[in-house]
């Protein structure tokens, strides 16, 4: 059973930045995709942005964004802490909602999500 725990959430002022981390309870290669969602209040959630992994190691990761946050937020990986981060700078009050992590396991195919982490920009 994976287990993800979000971190690094909170309240900031709009121009500001936030980093959120995501740890896993086992190593990264086990997943085939792995990053961040988010929801807005009243709005169904949404891809902020995914690392997907080639079985092949020479092939290395493929990483896309959603368009509203392109140039703002990075997403990377540490294996050697099973965390998956994310840099957000420049942040707006549009980016306010729960924060979610998300991991797919190369095996199978199951989705697993955190808790969330909650992420509120003051304009």
């Amino acid at each position: 059973q994976v287990q993800l725990v979000e971190s690094g959430g909170g309240l900031v002022q709009a121009g500001g930045s936030l980093r959120l981390s995501c740890a896993t309870s086992g190593s990264l290669l086990i997943f085939n995709a792995m990053g961040w969602y988010r929801q807005a209040p009243g709005k169904q959630r949404e891809l902020v942005a995914l690392i997907t992994s080639s079985a092949l190691i020479t092939s290395g990761d493929n990483i896309n964004y959603a368009d509203s946050v392109k140039g703002r937020f990075t997403v990377s990986r540490d294996n050697s802490k099973n965390t998956i981060n994310l840099q957000m700078n420049s942040l707006s009050a549009e980016d306010t909602g729960g924060y979610y992590c998300y991991t797919r396991t190369r095996r199978t195919n199951r989705e697993y999500w955190g808790q969330g982490t909650q992420v509120t920009v003051s304009s």
